[in-house]
């Protein structure tokens, strides 16, 4: 039987490349299936967990906090392991088919088993699926792209970015309300994200025909590169942003474990109902998808007129806007820790600014991280990006881990203020350094070719 072939490179042309639209319906479907998940596990962990005798078996707020941010430490760790994957044996498209069937087993797991043990390796197969695809899947969408369409890859970044809060949308109002409602709980609750990932698969591999497969370099070939001085000097470039996006991302991700966590105590009637702490989040998401268009076409431009608005300048503006984000919340846990039950909509006025600082740090991190990276190592270098993010929630994930250990078991106003002069000496120091960056840009050759 012939052997099926695929596009090698980005066809010329200057509209938007076929494959991005099975991408982005792939990436909608995946991360309501990991934000469904991600962000109940907090509330999971404290609530339902089980033991082998079907009894209650709870952890703390900082030691579930701990685990959390372990969690999604390892998922933001592996991709490392599937950027070596792609770029050197298996190639984007295989290591991404592939890891998400393990990825969907471990959905499974949760669902079918609500014990520590069961926790342990549901979330440890989802860490490696979830992360062994990560810097595949950002990476195939700039591999789709040549110098004739180059101008169109932000936008279709932004769209990336836009499909991935979609999914965290309806995952954030969905599944809580599954582990919460009477008739269905944690096996539910596991068990529809991971129909979600089912169908993320699925869509993927219908798209297989539309992509643009970049071929593995080989494990001798792709070790090479790192001898060669352009490679390295691009590779320790990219590694001047991390520990700054890092903190950024130590305290973004607590929007899923310290803030869920104050939203159980706030007053969140709403709209003539009471909302799940869990589905509070559900407006990071929604703020995003009115700030990505908002922010690109209109705040961007406008201030492009006035000041040179460099990729480096908005990460720096959205490192002080984090700070600010946690300072909202900080002085919201200090009413609660002085008996009064404040109103959730201050919480929301937390993540409107929480959201306004992701999308000048995040989506910018992601195209630069891309966009300097050299052709055959882009799936390796977009673990920079990936890379900041398990960095981040390693130390958020320690702080909370010696806070159980010395008996601080409960979050107070402290915990917040605390990361709040993390952030603002981070930034401070982002501003010191970040003028000294040097980067290059490099986007994948075209061809006139097309698939046999």
């Amino acid at each position: 039987m012939a052997r099926s072939q695929y596009l090698t490179a980005p066809v010329k042309t200057d509209k938007m490349p076929p494959g991005i639209p099975y991408i982005v319906g792939n990436e909608a479907a995946e991360r309501f299936s990991y934000y469904g998940v991600n962000g109940i596990l907090v509330m999971f962990m404290t609530t339902y967990l089980m033991n082998a005798q079907g009894q209650l078996d709870v952890m703390s707020e900082t030691e579930a906090n701990g685990w959390y941010h372990t969690f999604v430490t390892a998922v933001y760790g592996l991709p490392l392991l599937g950027a070596v994957l792609a770029d050197a044996v298996l190639g984007k498209y295989r290591t991404v088919f592939w890891l998400s069937i393990v990825y969907c087993l471990g959905h499974f797991t949760l669902a079918l088993n609500d014990t520590r043990m069961g926790l342990m390796i549901g979330l440890g197969l989802i860490a490696l699926g979830a992360g062994g695809i990560k810097p595949c899947v950002s990476a195939n969408v700039g591999d789709q792209f040549g110098p004739q369409n180059q101008s169109l890859l932000q936008r279709a970044y932004t769209w990336f970015y836009f499909s991935i809060n979609i999914g965290s949308v309806f995952a954030t109002i969905l599944i809580p309300w599954f582990l919460h409602e009477k008739g269905f709980g944690p096996k539910w609750a596991f068990g529809v994200p991971g129909i979600a990932m089912l169908i993320a698969t699925i869509v993927f591999f219908l798209g297989r025909r539309k992509f643009v497969h970049v071929p593995p370099a080989g494990l001798g070939p792709f070790f090479a590169q790192f001898r060669e001085r352009e490679n390295l000097k691009s590779i320790f470039n990219l590694l001047i942003p991390v520990p700054f996006v890092a903190m950024f991302w130590a305290l973004w991700q607590q929007n899923f474990s310290s803030w869920v966590k104050q939203a159980e105590k706030l007053d969140r009637n709403m709209f003539g109902r009471e909302w799940l702490p869990e589905q509070i989040q559900t407006v990071n998401p929604g703020f995003v998808l009115l700030m990505l268009p908002l922010f690109s076409y209109v705040i961007y431009p406008l201030l492009g007129k006035v000041w040179r608005l460099t990729p480096l300048r908005k990460i720096g503006i959205g490192l002080f806007t984090n700070a600010l984000a946690f300072g909202i919340v900080a002085l919201i846990q200090q009413k609660l820790d002085a008996g009064a039950r404040p109103h959730v909509g201050s919480q929301i006025l937390a993540f409107l600014v929480l959201t306004a600082g992701e999308v000048m740090v995040s989506v910018t991190h992601l195209e630069l991280a891309y966009a300097q990276a050299p052709r055959k190592l882009k799936s390796l270098v977009m673990c920079t990006y990936l890379g900041a993010i398990a960095l981040g929630n390693v130390f958020t994930a320690q702080v909370n881990f010696y806070l159980e250990k010395t008996g601080r078991t409960q979050i107070t106003a402290s915990y917040f203020w605390f990361f709040v002069k993390v952030m603002l000496v981070t930034a401070v120091l982002w501003l010191l350094i970040s003028p000294f960056y040097r980067g290059k840009s490099y986007l994948q050759e075209e061809t006139d070719s097309k698939p046999a």
